[in-house]
Order: C-alpha cells, then structure tokens, then sequence
C-alpha cells in the first residue's frame, strides 16, 4: 500500500514525523510532500500568483513552497509514480474542530486527496495551552494513531468524503477510547483579536486562538474532545443546503 503524507505545519513539523511513525505501521511504501514553512489557517488556497518550488531532501521526501493544497497537489501530479492508495495529513499541532475545518490546511489537504479520488484523512493533536510553542505533546496521537487508522483502511468511503480526526489534550493512558461523532460548532462571536503596538510604534493585530465558545449538549468532536475521547469524524464536499432550495426556487418563481 502507497501511502502520501503531508500537513500544514511544514516539512520539519515535529507531528510529520509522528505521523511517519504511525503510517509505517501499515506500509514501507510512504511519500512526503509538504509545505516549505508552516501554513496554519491556509484553508484550500492554491498558490495562484507565483511559482511553487519543489525541492527534495531525501529519498520520497519533498517540500514544496506553498498552501498544503499546492504540496498535495504536487505529490500527485510531480512526485509520486502513481497515485497512493492512502492519504494522511498531520499530525497537525493543535485541535480541527467544529466550524474550524474550513480554515485547516490539515483538513483541506484532505479534501484535495478526496476530490482526486483518494481516500484521505485528517489528523490533529488537541493540546490545552496557548503559548507552548513546539512542547506540544503527541503522546495520544502516537500511541492511537493506529488503532484509529487500522479500521479505516478498508472501510468503504463515499465519493468526495474524507475523516477527520482529533487527539484529546491528554496521556495516552488517558484516552478513553474513540468517538464517532458529527462536526460542532462555535460561537465566534467571542472569539478575540489582540491588539498591541510593535517596536517602532505601529499598532498591530493578532488574531486570538482563546475565547471561542462552543454549543453543549450534543453529540459533536468538541464535546468528544472535552470528555476525553478521541473524535473522528466524517466530512462531506457538498456545502448545499438542501432544505433551502424549495424556498428559494419559489421566491425566484
């Protein structure tokens, strides 16, 4: 079984090596081509306005400078022989949850696997801190990245769907098993921009990873992740909502 990795963290991502780790758990056949430099929050942008750079570090290992989109792209179209048998982006170094799947780069590298036909899944390391840099802890990705994958490798995914899932902020002896579980959402609403004034007196702003609520009380990947659990999740590529169209094909007549 060929197996692609990428993620949106860069090519020295120390959650790339997890899951390297985790993937030869299944196949000695593993590609890499991720992004040069970290591209948290790129979503499913391509690099439209300038040339990308392929470069290669050793053998099936390759970098390319752009939008996770643009390195999985390559890794089909430039890299790879022939197309994989697997998609895995991660271990991504913080939580894609909710609402937030549309900014992951993790989880649009996916996407793009998906719409080309090959079975793709997501992987995220929730941690519970801001300001830790790269002490992330893996621990609960690496010691259940496999027992997750294992029953996804033959399972039968529908056309244009991908898995997303999420490691809880915990030990690995912690965890307390897996989830099945559909997509949250947040409140925005109380999301923060933080504002400060740089050396030379320019104010400037940031946008904060803190203050964003979530709806309760439903059977969703946050609240799988607050119990403890890890979360997987199965995603969609058809944004339509279909209970809207009788109403509008009748204002439209």
């Amino acid at each position: 079984m060929r197996i692609l990795l990428t993620n949106d963290d860069g090519i020295n991502a120390p959650g790339l090596n997890v899951l390297e780790r985790i993937a030869r758990q299944f196949s000695d056949d593993i590609w890499i081509c991720a992004p040069s430099e970290e591209q948290s929050g790129a979503g499913h942008s391509l690099t439209l306005t300038r040339p990308v750079r392929l470069h290669q570090h050793a053998e099936r290992r390759f970098s390319v400078t752009g939008t996770p989109t643009d390195a999985l792209t390559m890794g089909l179209k430039k890299v790879l022989p022939e197309p994989p048998d697997l998609i895995l982006s991660g271990v991504n170094r913080g939580a894609n949850l909710g609402d937030d799947v549309t900014y992951s780069g993790t989880v649009s590298a996916a996407i793009e696997g998906a719409l080309a036909g090959v079975r793709s899944i997501a992987l995220s390391q929730v941690y519970s801190k801001e300001g830790v840099g790269d002490a992330v802890s893996f621990a609960a990705a690496e010691e259940w990245g496999g027992k997750v994958l294992k029953p996804l490798i033959d399972a039968p995914f529908a056309p244009r769907t991908l898995v997303n899932v999420n490691f809880p902020p915990l030990a690995a002896g912690e965890v307390k098993g897996i989830r099945v579980v559909r997509q949250g959402f947040h409140d925005y609403a109380r999301g923060s921009v933080v504002e400060g004034t740089d050396p030379r007196g320019y104010r400037y702003f940031w946008f904060g990873l803190h203050g964003i609520e979530h709806t309760p009380g439903h059977d969703s990947d946050l609240e799988a992740i607050a119990d403890g659990f890890i979360s997987v999740t199965p995603l969609h590529l058809d944004l339509t909502h279909d209970p809207s169209i009788a109403m509008l094909k009748e204002r439209f007549g």
